[in-house]
């Protein structure tokens, strides 16, 4: 989390961007699902989550590249990849078949966490990312926020230990954690 938000600051110095990552109200993250829900469902959902943490170790993870794409408004918007293993590929798909039934992915910018301004972007990740994002598209990365920077160091070790729901915000960053949970000890990588 430090080293992500390290680089999203390095960024930020040269590039104009919302998206300043911390520890309090914009998180780095692995997503794992998106889409929206109504909020009456969140205690099933929280519950659901915790019975599926109950199943998964800590994960020990490798962030094994640093890429800058091209997002389809036309910026570039950094990212640290993470190399999918065996454990997380299965987290992932359990995720979306537990959860599934609970997601819309008729997304309008008012269901999103408030922000200054959202980038329509944002609701195509959100719109698309179970045909785009999951099961064998599923890329682990970590967002680093827009713009570049260089010489930036790979791979890096991490542990990956709380599951979470999130409130999305603009270029789906984590901006409120409407419920988490912890998982256990370590799985090698």
């Amino acid at each position: 989390m430090d080293k992500a938000i390290e680089i999203n600051q390095k960024q930020l110095i040269k590039y104009k961007g919302e998206v300043v990552f911390n520890k309090q109200n914009c998180l780095p993250h692995i997503s794992l699902i998106m889409g929206a829900i109504n909020k009456e469902d969140i205690p099933a959902i929280s519950n659901i989550l915790k019975k599926i943490a109950s199943g998964f170790k800590i994960f020990n993870l490798i962030a094994d590249g640093y890429r800058s794409p091209l997002i389809p408004s036309g910026e570039i918007y950094s990212e640290y990849t993470v190399k999918n293993t065996k454990e997380l590929q299965r987290l992932h798909e359990t995720i979306i078949k537990k959860l599934n039934r609970f997601l819309t992915y008729n997304i309008t910018i008012d269901m999103l966490c408030s922000s200054p301004a959202f980038d329509k972007t944002t609701l195509l990740f959100i719109k698309n990312y179970l045909k785009n994002s999951s099961y064998k598209n599923f890329e682990p990365h970590i967002s680093l926020g827009v713009g570049k920077t260089e010489n930036v160091a790979t791979p890096i070790a991490f542990t990956a230990s709380t599951l979470a729901l999130c409130h999305l915000g603009n270029y789906c960053t984590c901006r409120k954690i409407l419920f988490s949970t912890n998982l256990s000890s370590p799985i090698a990588v």
